[in-house]
């Protein structure tokens, strides 16, 4: 399985990205789709993940701001993020999970003016 993550990069505080994550060498649909966030000297943590079935769920503060979903036809899921704040700065990994749960190589995200 591969994952390829795009779409990052700098963006003012109160500003929007999304992020994308194609998946091959797989059958997609048999994947729970996550986000995750890594800031420096930070552990990695959960941002959002999504089932096949698109049920989505959320680390509590990123509820609101952040919406997860998936296109099961174009095998990528997406993370689109609103009101960005300087503490959104991190490097964002897509992770597929199924019996076996794979990485992306993160995408960097800056928030800052």
């Amino acid at each position: 399985v591969q994952l390829q993550a795009s779409g990052g990069g700098l963006v003012q505080p109160g500003g929007s990205l999304r992020l994308s994550c194609a998946a091959s060498g797989t059958n997609f649909r048999n994947y729970i789709m996550g986000w995750y966030r890594q800031a420096p000297g930070k552990q990695r943590e959960l941002v959002a993940s999504i089932t096949s079935n698109n049920r989505a769920t959320y680390a509590d503060s990123k509820k609101g701001r952040f919406t997860v979903s998936r296109d099961n036809y174009k095998n990528t899921v997406y993370l689109q993020m609103s009101s960005l704040e300087s503490e959104d700065t991190a490097v964002y990994y897509c992770n597929a999970r199924a019996i076996a749960t794979y990485w992306g190589q993160g995408t960097q995200v800056t928030v800052s003016s």
